[in-house]
């Protein structure tokens, strides 16, 4: 069993929780966590000296992506890929302007619908942050009738609001999936 942290700089989340992804190969058990950044104070201005044009805009509305791959690394350690994009956007959009793999042995254009919901080959599985996506539509409730609950065609998800934050955890590709694996919130632990 091995324990791989990843430091994620600028990935920011709705909760102050770690992360961590237990994942099972054929021979080991690798844990990983995924934390926030931590901010330290620098100075202070006084309010006297404060103004409206000194202060930074707030960074706008966006949602994080977790990408789990299907397929482990060379070194037994799974492929995540931390994305952020605007809510508002279909899933599949989200996933093909980021370069994620969606569609695997079906990526040749004869052998997807190009988004239309027709063909069942965009299917992901959402791990955490279903809250943030629609309800099912009826072609998907058609394709996914014998899949999990958490299963989605991800060109008929659309992502939130284009004001919506949070944090979506995606498996790519669940049907070619090479490992089992889980996910669970770690309670903060306090530093000396």
């Amino acid at each position: 069993m091995g324990t791989l942290q990843l430091s994620i700089h600028g990935l920011a989340t709705t909760s102050s929780v770690p992360r961590k992804f237990n994942f099972r190969s054929r021979s080991s058990t690798t844990h990983l966590r995924f934390s926030t950044p931590k901010i330290r104070a620098v100075s202070t201005v006084p309010d006297s000296e404060s103004t409206a044009k000194d202060k930074e805009p707030d960074d706008p509305p966006a949602v994080d992506f977790a990408f789990v791959h299907s397929v482990l690394l060379p070194d037994g350690t799974p492929d995540v890929h931390f994305r952020r994009a605007c809510g508002g956007q279909k899933l599949r959009d989200i996933m093909l302007d980021n370069n994620m793999e969606l569609y695997g042995p079906y990526g040749r254009p004869l052998l997807n619908c190009a988004g239309g919901g027709t063909c069942g080959t965009c299917m992901v599985e959402v791990v955490e942050g279903k809250e943030l996506l629609t309800p099912r539509t009826d072609k998907e409730k058609e394709h996914l009738k014998k899949k999990p609950k958490n299963w989605r065609l991800a060109c008929q998800t659309i992502v939130g609001k284009p004001d919506s934050n949070g944090l979506l955890v995606i498996q790519q590709l669940p049907e070619w999936k090479a490992h089992e694996w889980s996910y669970e919130k770690i309670l903060p632990t306090e530093e000396p």
